[in-house]
């Protein structure tokens, strides 16, 4: 199983590495020649001491709902709106989302997450399946994908980056921008709303979920607690890897990038109404390896989050091929239906 992975992670394999920078601008206009490393634990600690300012989703006015351009989904919609994080990148300051509705029904509805460097089209069969039974879907782009992503790129480089401002502005326009699909859903009349990330859209799902407490029902498909362990770990991340290493410790990143890591938010979830939620791992995961996600596992345990666990005997590149994606899709797909009806 780890030789498919690695045969699957390096096919094709363009991944470049970025010269290491501390991106203060990204988190603070005027740094004043301080020690970023100083600024960074500042930040940390007034992040987790009110994360909710930190997610904060301000009002959205510009939804804009239109027939789809693409030829291959004539039955789809596109929905597209200003990001509330304005970044350097003109491209990526627009949020988009392809919205598979259900006919005159707006009794549920999910935010599908992809995983990152998703491709074009990718998660649109999994769409699919949730309006087959019953459930509208939205699927999500993700900030510096696809059309958002700026001409320098051809990989989403800037989402989990060897420059630790940028990534702490990313992860966060993430989970605003997915905060604001469910609030059109919302607003659109949808009874009960869901989301379901993959990846690294399993973390923005999970933020998303920990903070705002009209998602109705979550699954994190691959799930770990730290970004910068995966970072240190992951097969699929070795180039940030080295884009960080001569110029940080790990102990330093882990710290920096709390306010981006699921495992700071287990008390706060903890404190919130019950929802239903499934975290789903697999057991030869070299990308987020499988300690890792055992730890959230038991961190949920430990502060008596009731939720539901899968482990699939497969790995993080696996289980996106024959058969582990039926497996997966049908261990989504029921529990959502089931949880949001």
């Amino acid at each position: 199983m780890h030789k498919r992975e690695r045969h699957f992670a390096f096919l094709n394999d363009n991944r470049i590495v970025h010269p290491f920078g501390w991106g203060v601008e990204f988190v603070k206009e005027n740094s004043n020649g301080d020690d970023p490393r100083q600024i960074f634990r500042e930040y940390t600690r007034k992040v987790l001491s009110n994360s909710a300012e930190f997610f904060y989703l301000p009002e959205i006015k510009d939804f804009n709902l239109q027939k789809s351009t693409l030829e291959s989904q004539p039955s789809t919609l596109e929905l597209s709106w200003t990001s509330a994080i304005a970044t350097p990148s003109i491209e990526n300051n627009t949020a988009y989302a392809r919205f598979f509705p259900v006919d005159k029904d707006k009794k549920s509805a999910v935010v599908v997450l992809p995983h990152w460097n998703a491709k074009a089209g990718s998660y649109f069969d999994l769409c699919k399946v949730f309006k087959r039974v019953g459930v509208s879907a939205l699927r999500l782009t993700l900030p510096y994908h696809e059309e958002r992503m700026p001409p320098e790129l051809t990989r989403a480089d800037y989402l989990v980056a060897p420059n630790v401002g940028r990534t702490l502005q990313s992860l966060r326009q993430s989970v605003l921008d997915t905060r604001a699909a469910v609030r059109w859903l919302k607003q659109e009349g949808y009874e009960k709303v869901g989301v379901v990330g993959t990846s690294i859209g399993s973390c923005v799902g999970f933020f998303a979920f920990a903070h705002d407490e009209t998602i109705d029902a979550g699954v994190f498909n691959h799930v770990s607690g730290y970004v910068a362990d995966v970072v240190w770990q992951g097969l699929s991340t070795y180039h940030v890897k080295q884009g960080l290493e001569n110029d940080i410790s790990l102990e330093d990143l882990r710290e920096f990038w709390l306010p981006i890591s699921p495992m700071a938010y287990m008390e706060k979830l903890a404190s919130m109404p019950p929802r239903p939620q499934r975290y789903i791992y697999t057991l030869y995961d070299l990308t987020f390896p499988v300690d890792l996600s055992r730890q959230v596992i038991n961190a949920l345990r430990a502060n008596g989050i009731k939720h539901s666990e899968v482990a699939i005997p497969c790995g993080h590149y696996t289980l996106g091929e024959k058969p582990w994606v039926y497996l997966d899709g049908w261990k989504i797909v029921s529990f959502l239906r089931k949880s949001l009806r």
